[in-house]
């Protein structure tokens, strides 16, 4: 039997409005013209100002608050605006508005250049030989089987069984191998190559055999990789029976040469496109904050709408076509308003929150010297503008600001702190900065080890463990000591 009690909670829920605004203001400069096209071609009652021509309506009030109730006269609306074209039941989300005139100029598209991926261009060159059908099919499924940094990753034999279950083509080992040995030759240089050593071997090969030196890189490649990449010269020369400086030119060939053939067409064509939501100009020691503009867009309410409205709120309402109109319109109409105020609201956010990061990094900001940056967590800017941590975190992970010294990511500005001997903290980028120097000024041939780097940052005050210097190094992306000499 069923027990039925009563329970009284209280529980705090996002409104589906608030949880919009969140989504809202995450989104980065590069994306929000996406997204406020998309609320146009979804909200008629919308409207850009921006894209409104002379002849617009909305021009005659240019200074009619769009929230203000309009005092329509019965007129000619009926034969304007017919409520069947607003309630018929298919047609409330295709409706999209008319975003200016008919010139062609207003529809100009960026044109976007042609290129072939790194498949196509694989295909292509296999197009262009003489092969049997059965081999071209071979063919086809290598250039398929490959992955993006160009390496053939999958068994042979695998390969056998999908030529046999997907296309009934039953092949030998040693014809796929040989169809292998022909793609090779593709370009780039290393395509289909098994594993790394393969892959600089296909791509040495295809240089001038004559010259010693790619004959010695060769060897290098075939016998001492594991030393090779462990850096381990000393062995190596003493093995091949070369001096430093023959030596030192072999290594440089090998690291001419690109482990990642399969990216080499595709990195071309990434390119990464950062629009800096801020901008901090120094005006004689005094920093400027502003906005990108594309932040703030010329958005309004459809005075068309409006009027609409105004005019059905007065009609008889018994109706039940002319209810369902009423109710469309309103509808539409108080969500173009809460888009509006949720995109001037995401301004003044971003503007609050990046405006305490100035301040609290003022000096930063004035010269760009990051040892001048001071410890700064969320909370630090959270308490200044009196807001959520998540607001502000919402904001520093996905937003750019421009300065005289480059354009950098806002998360970039918050550090941990550090305290030196003399009680004083300071963040730990700069302890970073002081490494980085110490790494780049180093004897190569004798690369400081981290337990060197302890002991150079305790003699200038900061006493940092071992293990400490070591996950900064690798923040860095600095490898160990080891990987770091050179001849």
């Amino acid at each position: 039997m069923l027990k039925q009690t009563l329970q009284q909670k209280l529980l705090q829920k996002l409104s589906p409005q608030q949880i919009q605004f969140i989504k809202l203001l995450q989104v980065p400069t590069v994306s929000l013209d996406a997204r406020i096209k998309e609320e146009l071609e979804e909200n008629p009652a919308l409207e850009d100002g921006s894209l409104t021509n002379m002849n617009d309506p909305v021009e005659e009030y240019p200074d009619r608050d769009p929230d203000d109730d309009f005092d329509t006269p019965d007129n000619d609306f009926e034969e304007e605006f017919s409520v069947d074209e607003y309630i018929q039941e298919d047609n409330y989300n295709d409706y999209s508005p008319n975003y200016g005139g008919d010139d062609d100029d207003d529809r100009k598209e960026i044109p976007i250049a042609v290129q072939d991926s790194f498949f196509e261009s694989l295909q292509n060159q296999l197009d262009l030989l003489a092969l049997s059908d059965k081999d071209y099919l071979v063919g086809q499924q290598i250039i398929g089987s490959l992955d993006d940094d160009g390496y053939l990753r999958r068994p042979i034999l695998s390969l056998i069984d999908d030529l046999a279950f997907s296309q009934n083509v039953i092949v030998e080992e040693n014809e796929v191998l040989a169809i292998l040995k022909v793609i090779q030759d593709f370009e780039p240089a290393g395509i289909g190559a098994r594993d790394l050593q393969e892959c600089l071997l296909i791509q040495l090969r295809k240089k001038d055999q004559n010259n010693s030196i790619i004959n010695q890189a060769i060897k290098v490649v075939e016998h001492f990789l594991d030393e090779f990449t462990k850096k381990h010269y000393d062995k190596i020369e003493k093995q091949l029976g070369v001096t430093s400086e023959e030596l030192k030119d072999i290594i440089n060939e090998i690291l001419k040469l690109n482990p990642k053939p399969g990216d080499s067409g595709a990195s071309a064509g990434k390119q990464l496109h950062i629009i800096p939501d801020f901008h901090i100009n120094n005006n004689d020691g005094v920093l400027h904050l502003t906005l990108n503009g594309r932040n703030a867009p010329e958005l309004r309410v459809s005075r068309s709408y409006q009027e609409m409205f105004a005019h059905y709120e007065k009609a008889e309402k018994n109706d039940k076509k002319m209810k369902e109109a009423v109710q469309f319109v309103k509808q539409k109409l108080d969500s173009a308003k809460w888009f509006i105020d949720a995109i001037k609201q995401r301004q003044q956010t971003l503007l609050k929150t990046m405006n305490a990061i100035m301040e609290y990094q003022y000096d930063y900001f004035l010269t760009g010297d990051e040892r001048l940056l001071k410890p700064m967590i969320l909370k630090d800017i959270a308490d200044k503008i009196e807001m959520d941590i998540s607001t502000v975190s919402r904001v520093a992970n996905s937003k750019y600001v421009q300065t005289e010294f480059g354009t950098f990511l806002l998360k970039s500005f918050f550090s941990e702190a550090i305290q030196t001997d003399s009680g004083e903290e300071v963040s730990n980028k700069e302890v970073k900065k002081i490494l980085e120097e110490c790494i780049a000024n180093e004897n190569k041939r004798k690369p400081l080890a981290d337990e060197k780097l302890t002991e150079i940052l305790k003699e200038k005050g900061y006493t940092i463990a071992r293990r400490t210097v070591a996950k900064y190094r690798e923040a860095m992306n600095i490898p160990v000591a080891r990987l770091r000499k050179e001849l």
